[in-house]
């Protein structure tokens, strides 16, 4: 499921970006599959496998044209998750956001906003 919802908002990016021209988008994704290993259920003629889920994804995109200036990193180990993204707000501040979750302490995230003061220039 991750992985259709992953294409489709990168087809909407690439869509929205050429119309512009001048705009950049990448991305990356790295799945590593594990060996299945067997859970057995309750009724002794099922079987259901378990992998060990680990990947790694990073995105960016930089359309000056409409502002849409944004990225966003993640890997993942098993239960923990790692990441960290940051875009441009209609504001002009940056929001910088960096989380981690696993089993034992939950979700955490660390919200972090940034503005540049421009400071106009009077001939």
């Amino acid at each position: 499921m991750f992985s259709k919802v992953f294409c489709l908002f990168l087809l909407v990016v690439v869509v929205a970006v050429e119309g512009y021209g001048h705009a950049f988008s990448s991305n990356h994704i790295s799945r590593h599959d594990g060996h299945h290993e067997a859970v057995h259920g309750h009724d002794h003629g099922h079987h259901d496998y378990y992998t060990h889920p680990k990947y790694e994804f990073d995105y960016k995109v930089e359309d000056h044209h409409t502002g849409d200036i944004k990225s966003q990193h993640e890997h993942r180990d098993g239960d923990a998750v790692k990441g960290a993204y940051s875009l441009h707000q209609p504001d002009g501040s940056h929001r910088h956001v960096h989380y981690h979750a696993d089993d034992h302490s939950g979700f955490h995230a660390d919200v972090k906003y940034s503005t540049h003061h421009i400071v106009p220039h009077h001939h």
